[in-house]
């Protein structure tokens, strides 16, 4: 049913294959905690973690997020997606990562692709790729 609602809203475009997730507290419960009290993010971690529990415990499902709220970023935090790999896209359309817009446009991140998300198959350890090692900051050292 959600799927025939937004279908004509889509321009010409169409959402990729996949689940349409929808709270099951009903219209104005839904409205009370995200206008009124302003939490999304309880109903989208509760999903997350939904989602996170059917997998083992040892293998996070989340590789990366994408978002348009501050609130996002707390729900992607929350399940285990690394803070370089949280894109936030502003009012503008720039998608920013860890508070910073790193490029102006959808179109910008396919420059991004490979190395933020490689292939299956490569023996790339994940903490060292080039994405991470310039993105991240670096590790706190006493001295």
């Amino acid at each position: 049913m959600v799927k025939e609602f937004i279908s004509p809203l889509q321009n010409g475009k169409a959402l990729p294959d996949g689940p349409v997730v929808i709270s099951p507290d009903g219209l104005f419960p839904s409205l009370f905690r995200e206008v009124i009290r302003r939490a999304p993010h309880e109903f989208k971690i509760a999903c997350l973690e939904d989602i996170r529990a059917l997998f083992p415990s040892d293998h996070n499902p989340f590789y990366a997020g994408f978002g348009n709220r501050d609130t996002d970023e707390i729900s992607y935090l929350k399940v285990g997606i690394p803070k370089g790999k949280i894109f936030i896209i502003n009012p503008k359309g720039e998608v920013a990562v860890n508070h910073r817009v790193d490029t102006k446009s959808y179109t910008s991140l396919h420059a991004l692709v490979h190395d933020m998300f490689p292939p299956m198959s490569s023996s790339e350890q994940e903490d060292f790729n080039s994405w991470n090692f310039w993105r991240l900051p670096p590790p706190a050292i006493d001295l």
